[in-house]
């Protein structure tokens, strides 16, 4: 198996760099200085990839000036490969990181003091999609099949999927390692490759099938979604730094002011997708104008509806990443987690004040009658 052993590279990595939690002077904003100056609260988010409308509501909520309704200066930080989001946290480099709760809960474990305090997305995006010729539907369908995946953590929901279906990762399929692309799909060398609803899905959505000389369609691929498979983990969420939460009043504060306007962000997102897609263009983004429409598509399905309110974090999904992140295992054996995080993993106290704040100005923070956008997607995300 010399591509599988490749995988785990990025796990490894992650875990060393998660490890690196400093102790040094803290470079981000403090929130007793601005308060008292009656100056905005500066204040830093990290994201954990480039600008894409997967952080739409973030940038949303800046364009449109909610953080500046809530007496709060932000700036809006990209990530990239080699940034761990809550590590930047945990070194006191941001005041706030958006990060899957997996990999978050891996550098908990490592010693990162951070805590879910809004879970933004109330499903996974992680797909593996295949030719439909191929005859893979299910996780049981992998058998014997070229898998492909990206490593750095994101692998443990296909391992789980697999584990559950009866297939031994190490035997009965044949893992390589995935660029962040769907190229190995594409040209026949991976069978059943890993994307997120709202990019690389998107990306074979965007090429010329070679045989009907237009683009791609649906129903020429398959796709196993890990919700369905029961082994989905939950994803995008706000962190904070535990410590400041529990010490720094300001701090409490202004994160129930950050979630306000994360959450009107959201809401705009949601009501707003054009316009919410063209933000994020504007920040940047080196993906095009229909690409962008259908991630912030996509994203808002993982969102929406949220029937407890936008980023309230349930139970039942918070047991369920936690029961993978501690059982599903790599092949060399290791797990996502080794024990169960503490109680100061998550709370719901500061997104509960928030949403009750928000309701009262008869914001609608549940979407229950939220419907999905069409989006035509154009060659190369045009």
């Amino acid at each position: 198996m010399k591509h599988s052993k490749r995988v785990l590279l990025g796990v490894a990595a992650l875990a060393a760099s998660t490890a690196l939690i400093l102790t040094g002077c803290s470079n981000s904003s403090s929130s007793d200085d601005t308060a008292a100056s009656g100056e905005p609260t500066k204040v830093k988010l990290q994201l954990q990839w480039f600008a894409q409308a997967q952080f739409a509501g973030y940038y949303a909520a800046l364009d449109q000036g909610y953080f500046k309704d809530e007496g709060l200066d932000v700036e809006i930080i990209e990530g990239g490969t080699d940034i761990v989001p809550q590590t930047v946290l945990a070194d006191d480099q941001a005041d706030y990181a958006i990060a899957w709760v997996p990999k978050a809960l891996a550098s908990r474990e490592a010693g990162a003091g951070i805590t879910d305090v809004a879970q933004i997305y109330q499903k996974s995006g992680t797909l593996q999609v295949s030719f439909a010729d191929k005859g893979i539907s299910t996780a049981a369908d992998l058998k014997g099949k070229v898998v492909g995946n990206w490593g750095f953590g994101n692998e443990f929901e296909l391992f789980a999927g697999m584990t559950k279906a009866g297939l031994d990762p190490a035997k009965d399929v044949t893992l390589a390692q995935q660029n962040f692309d769907m190229q190995g799909l594409l040209s026949g060398d991976i069978d059943a490759a890993q994307a997120m609803t709202y990019n690389e899905y998107a990306q074979v959505l965007e090429t010329i099938n070679p045989d009907t000389k237009k683009l791609y369609t649906p129903e020429d691929f398959s796709t196993i979604n890990w919700n369905d498979e029961g082994t989905a983990m939950l994803q995008d969420a706000v962190w904070a730094n535990t410590d400041r939460l529990e010490s720094d009043k300001a701090y409490q504060e202004t994160t129930v002011k950050f979630l306000k306007a994360v959450v009107k962000g959201w809401i705009y997102a949601r009501d707003n997708p054009e316009d919410a897609a063209t933000i994020v263009v504007g920040k940047g983004s080196q993906l095009g104008a229909s690409h962008q429409l259908w991630q912030t598509n996509e994203v808002n399905k993982l969102i929406w509806p949220s029937p407890d309110g936008i980023g309230i974090i349930n139970e039942d999904a918070w047991k369920q990443t936690v029961d993978v992140a501690m059982g599903a295992k790599n092949l060399e054996g290791s797990t996502v987690i080794t024990t169960a995080p503490d109680d100061n993993a998550y709370t719901n106290e500061y997104i509960q004040k928030a949403l009750d704040e928000l309701k009262s100005d008869d914001l609608d923070v549940t979407g229950s009658s939220f419907a999905p956008i069409t989006v035509t997607l154009k060659e190369g995300g045009k």
